[in-house]
């Protein structure tokens, strides 16, 4: 497993990335999580890469500052460059023994600079900023911060919650403005819509025209969302396909180099590396990039540098091959087991009324079992789904046949008939795909590590106009694909 183009250091685990671009180099600060117990202390470290898929560790940025310091935890915050080229790292501190009025942990916002182009940093407690009035002491976290032009002056965004109202909806994007980088105001409100828990690692930034204001939320949805507008000041519209990715692709952050935006997040572990556990914070870093549409709205999809890497071609579906299922399914495997990384492109030409179709990954010999990324027409969505199910019991009706899919990885985007694409990059335990280049669905899948590849349909007709699989490798791979595969009716 190689994993080029994701990023997890040895023994840990990646949290939430502050992306700096400089020079064509991208310097990805992330959290770095053990998840060791007793907990001893999170610090920023810093990896740095230029092409996308090769990450360069360079060690701890900022140490957490001890046990006793207010910053014995450091957490989400930005990166900026002042006119005498000095750096300044804005960021959240936490110590679980340091209460606030609220009676939660103490969250504050510190600051550090950096002379030395980002080698070392000296930390000015001086500038210590926390919750200012009407905002609570524990949530007040994920500062950005950027120059506004206009204005001639710094602005800081912050996650934090109001003190009043109802408790689930007093998520807010706080405020502040300085002209040096040191003395802080309050300001209005950046942005509150008082609909869910938090927002939280927000950032804002021009492209043409537009502006965009992304966050994270954690409520009825564990996603990263955007919103966009012609000024800064808003007022903001909501997409009608507002979110990057689905619920294990979290705190997602951008940088941008040249005309290309790229989004820097995690794709969430499961505890017990199974695919019924539960969703853990912190796992692997990926990398999504976003096109802009001319209605200003955005598209999401793999780097192109990542998809490069894949370019042994191991197996194909001949184009133009047919799966008729009217009222029933159908499907074509391959012969052999996947190799343990690959990437398949696979483009339908769906016809009308057709229910379903779909790729399948790490399946039976029959196609039983595996995991299924099935496209629904009629619903407009992708999922992904797997057989076998959990069983609560012994008896047929007690396995979790009632679940759909996997629910919280629905992923909505329009599929009239016609052609539509399906790409999927399957790296060991990590899932991404993508529909249309436009729609993607990160995830992990542990319970399978093995097994075929294939399309299917399900009540309906779709022409198989392509359906490549390559790796980075085959002579490496310890399983290849054949040319060839074989086509069954079930």
């Amino acid at each position: 497993m190689s994993q080029r183009g994701f990023y997890r250091p040895d023994g840990a685990w990646v949290g939430d990335v502050i992306p700096y671009q400089e020079d064509g180099v991208f310097h990805l600060f992330y959290l770095h999580e053990t998840r060791r117990t007793p907990k001893e202390g999170m610090p920023w470290k810093r990896v740095v890469t230029e092409n996308l898929v090769d990450f360069h560790e360079t060690g701890v940025a900022i140490a957490s500052g001890g046990n006793q310091a207010a910053d014995f935890n450091i957490y989400t915050g930005s990166i900026v460059r002042d006119d005498d080229g000095v750096h300044h790292a804005f960021y959240t501190g936490q110590n679980p023994d340091r209460l606030g009025a609220d009676g939660l942990p103490l969250q504050l916002v510190l600051h550090a600079t950096s002379r030395d182009g980002m080698q070392s940093w000296q930390r000015h407690a001086a500038d210590t900023l926390g919750a200012t009035a009407g905002y609570e002491t524990g949530d007040w976290r994920d500062p950005y911060v950027f120059w506004d032009a206009d204005a001639e002056l710094w602005r800081m965004l912050i996650t934090a919650r109001h003190t009043d109202g109802p408790l689930r909806r007093r998520g807010v994007i706080a405020q502040c403005t300085s002209r040096d980088l040191t003395r802080w105001e309050p300001a209005a409100p950046f942005w509150d819509p008082r609909r869910t828990v938090a927002y939280e690692c927000p950032e804002v930034f021009q492209w043409g025209d537009w502006w965009y204001l992304v966050s994270s939320e954690f409520s009825d949805a564990f996603t990263t969302r955007y919103r966009m507008a012609r000024s800064l000041h808003g007022p903001w519209i909501v997409p009608a396909h507002d979110t990057l990715d689905g619920r294990a692709f979290y705190a997602a952050k951008s940088a941008a180099r040249g005309d290309r935006r790229l989004f820097f997040g995690w794709i969430a572990t499961r505890e017990g590396t199974a695919d019924d556990g539960a969703w853990q914070w912190a796992g692997t870093m990926s990398v999504l990039e976003a096109e802009q549409r001319s209605d200003g709205t955005l598209a999401f999809h793999p780097a192109a540098e990542l998809r490069e890497t894949f370019d042994e071609a191991i197996s194909s579906i001949p184009a133009g091959t047919i799966l008729s299922a009217p009222d029933g399914y159908a499907d074509a495997l391959s012969p052999d087991d996947s190799p343990d990384s690959f990437r398949v492109v696979a483009r339908f030409d769906i016809a009308e009324g057709t229910r379903e179709c779909g790729v399948l990954l790490r399946a039976s010999a029959d196609g039983d079992e595996g995991y299924v990324l099935r496209l629904e027409p009629q619903r407009d969505r992708l999922v992904l789904d797997r057989w076998p199910r959990r069983q609560t019991g012994t008896e047929q009706w007690q396995i979790s046949g009632d679940v759909p899919f996997v629910i919280e990885l629905e992923r909505p985007v329009p599929l009239g008939d016609g052609p539509h694409t399906l790409e999927v990059i399957v790296d060991g335990d990590i899932c991404v795909a993508t529909v249309d280049d436009a729609v993607v669905l990160s995830t992990r899948i542990y319970d399978r590590p093995v097994g075929r590849i294939g399309a299917f349909v399900g009540e309906g007709t779709v022409t198989v106009t392509e359906f490549s699989v390559s790796t980075r490798d085959a002579a490496a791979e310890a399983a290849p694909l054949t040319h060839d595969l074989l086509t069954s009716t079930n």
